[in-house]
């Protein structure tokens, strides 16, 4: 074997593997099956500006140490993820906050915003059973009605009554003027680029990529004494109990020839008849200046076999579905299943980091 580990995607919980095992003096091979590393952080620079590909992926966190190991890789800027949403032509601050009730209802003061959604809350007189009983509940029916339910209903292909509670149930909402969207202590964007951050984690490694792992499974497996997979977890059982569920996203880029197109990072569009859900201006992420700028438009879809998979779809079905393939997993003598799609699960960056360091622990 000419490995000590092969590890299957070149994203985030992959990249900190390969560092920590590089660091031990370990022999590391990485391969995707995209053109490029990075995963879904992966940015391309595109008339100067780096346009997150995937989707806006803003680094945010209150682990102090998760945020200084990051810094090894990348100088972080100091952008802080302040989103607006659009509801038909109105425009309202996110999180949920005093700016927000101040436009939607003409209040000042905490206490006037407070009596405003409690008026409004009343009709839900048990606990919330699903998202629309709960956003109800959280910040009233005017809110819901604009601002979460044609958003969320676009975002999950799903009436709002047919999806859980637990989805919003952290939804943030705050009595003060402030539209920070994280409450973290550390935020921002590693200036250059996710893309430089990647492939400063994983110098050191063999790359390979364009190359489907399950498509040569044995191939690759003889080559490594320990897999790391981060592909979908039923992909790798070839959907012996059925494929689990996500949302996958369509993206449509396009270059403008202006200076600055709406004004922040991200504008979400939150009534039903806006097809896409949201807009990405990302030189906003970097304050740039350039001449011109680069949008992108997100239109969410359900996800079929040969989609990417983004969101899983965590409800009780594909919860317990999800427990049996990881019932298999541990069958896998030499193979670690982890991130998004190895744990089918949605993870923060900081959170993907932290598992991983975790794993090493454990492997290395």
């Amino acid at each position: 074997m000419m490995y000590d580990f092969l590890i299957v995607g070149a994203g985030l919980y992959g990249a900190v593997i390969a560092r920590e095992a590089l660091l031990k003096g370990k022999k590391v091979l990485i391969i995707d099956k995209r053109n490029h590393i990075g995963g879904n952080i992966y940015t391309e620079n595109i008339e100067g500006i780096n346009v997150h590909c995937y989707g806006a992926h803003i680094f945010h966190t209150s682990d102090k140490a998760i945020w200084e190991y990051a810094q090894q890789f990348a100088e972080f800027n100091n952008y802080i993820n302040s989103p607006v949403a659009n509801y038909r032509g109105e425009i309202f601050n996110l999180p949920f906050n005093m700016n927000t009730f101040n436009k939607m209802w003409g209040v000042i003061t905490p206490e006037q915003a407070l009596k405003k959604i409690n008026e409004q809350r009343t009709e839900i007189k048990c606990d919330p059973t699903n998202l629309e009983e709960q956003a109800i509940s959280l910040v009233g029916k005017d809110i819901y009605q604009k601002l979460i339910k044609g958003y969320t209903e676009k975002q999950w292909g799903r009436n709002c009554k047919d999806l859980p509670a637990t989805i919003i149930r952290r939804l943030p909402v705050r009595f003060i003027y402030d539209n920070n969207y994280f409450n973290d202590r550390y935020q921002g964007i590693p200036i250059g680029g996710y893309t430089a951050m990647i492939q400063n984690m994983i110098k050191g490694a063999d790359i390979i990529l364009n190359e489907d792992y399950l498509k040569k499974r044995n191939e690759w497996d003889s080559k490594a004494k320990k897999i790391i997979y981060t592909g979908p977890i039923d992909a790798y059982f070839e959907y012996k109990y059925g494929p689990l569920e996500y949302r996958s996203v369509r993206f449509e880029t396009e270059i403008i020839n202006q200076t600055n197109y709406q004004g922040n990072a991200v504008v979400n569009y939150t009534d039903i008849e806006t097809k896409y859900t949201r807009i990405i201006e990302h030189k906003h992420f970097e304050f740039g200046t350039q001449d011109k700028t680069v949008i992108s438009r997100e239109y969410s879809s359900e996800w079929k076999k040969g989609d990417e998979p983004y969101y899983p779809v965590n409800d009780e079905k594909n919860s317990k579905l999800y427990l049996e393939y990881k019932e298999l997993s541990k069958k896998e003598k030499n193979v670690i299943f982890g991130g998004r799609l190895g744990e089918y699960r949605y993870y923060d960056m900081d959170k993907v980091i932290d598992s991983a360091l975790k794993k090493c622990k454990i492997i290395l």
